[in-house]
């Protein structure tokens, strides 16, 4: 089976490495390297380094839907595309040059969060489930046909470790569908199109916490942007990012936002109760649990965070 795999960050890559060892990777199409940290220093991204590794060619198009790119791909002559977290929308011409399919393995459990975030947004919005569902592609945005799904718990994880779960996950599901393909099994079913949500894309607006919320729906955009980027809320003129706390019980009636403790731990009023912040971030400073962070900081009682 003669694959071209299509694929951009870390997410990806064991969905690489499982297609290198049971099948031929013909070309890995990635995007362009970006410049990135404070020294604007261009870097590769995670799926070229691995591809060079494996030796296998990468080719970078700033469009993938090119003349060049086309006839690029058209001269590889595969079977199948292979599609993880690529970044750039296929178009028609594109999605019918294999074979047989152009395969997407998507993040969430279609037709639930389709769309940029499905991870992210899983744990923000409050799922108690996530998984991967194998999709054949289509023009629609993750509005093909399903081959293969499965689910996970996601409990307490937060973005970082359901990303690491979903992506060997998802290298577990592509072995289990070119098996079934090489059998004659594979079935492909539609989505229930009225019961499609849509991931949002993560921007500096949702990283700001509202503290007149839940401490739950807190909590959970915590989680959910750990470690990436960080829950963000103002103290005084200083952004903080948030990167872990637990619910802490309390029925007072202070505003939300309200510092209620500052005493060797950071507990914060929320609409429903109270946080307890664990791990933060200031400016200029490194990531500390609240403890190391408090010897040399100090947040005043009964301020209020916005």
């Amino acid at each position: 089976m003669k694959i071209v795999f299509m694929g951009t960050p870390d997410f990806a890559i064991p969905t690489l490495e499982k297609l290198n060892e049971i099948s031929d990777v013909s070309l890995v199409v990635s995007q362009v390297d970006k410049k990135k940290g404070r020294g604007k220093k261009l870097l590769p991204p995670p799926v070229k380094e691995e591809a060079i590794k494996l030796g296998i060619e990468v080719f970078q198009p700033e469009n993938i839907n090119s003349p060049t790119s086309i006839e690029k791909l058209n001269n590889i002559q595969a079977d199948i595309f292979v599609v993880v977290a690529y970044g750039q929308i296929l178009s028609k011409e594109v999605l019918q040059i294999p074979k047989l399919y152009c395969i997407n393995v998507h993040a969430s459990l279609l037709p639930y969060l389709r769309g940029a975030a499905p991870i992210n947004r899983a744990i923000i919005d409050g799922f108690e489930e996530s998984g991967v569902s194998i999709m054949k592609m289509e023009e629609g945005l993750d509005s093909g046909d399903v081959a293969l799904q499965k689910s996970l718990a996601i409990k307490d994880k937060n973005a970082h470790e359901l990303e690491n779960a979903l992506a060997k996950m998802g290298a577990e599901l592509i072995e289990e569908f070119l098996i079934n393909l090489d059998k004659g099994t594979i079935q492909f079913k539609e989505q229930d199109h009225s019961k499609m949500t849509y991931a949002k894309k993560i921007t500096k607006s949702t990283f700001n916490i509202d503290f007149s919320k839940t401490s739950e729906e807190i909590l959970n955009l915590i989680r959910g942007l750990d470690p990436y980027y960080g829950a963000r809320a103002k103290y005084k003129d200083e952004i903080i990012k948030i990167f872990k706390a637990y619910n802490y019980d309390y029925l007072g009636r202070e505003e939300p936002g309200t510092i209620l403790d500052n005493n060797k731990k950071l507990i914060i009023k929320t609409g429903d109760g109270a946080i307890s912040v664990e791990e933060l971030q200031i400016p200029g400073k490194k990531r500390m649990d609240i403890k190391s962070f408090l010897l040399g900081h100090n947040f005043d009682k009964n301020e209020r965070l916005g």
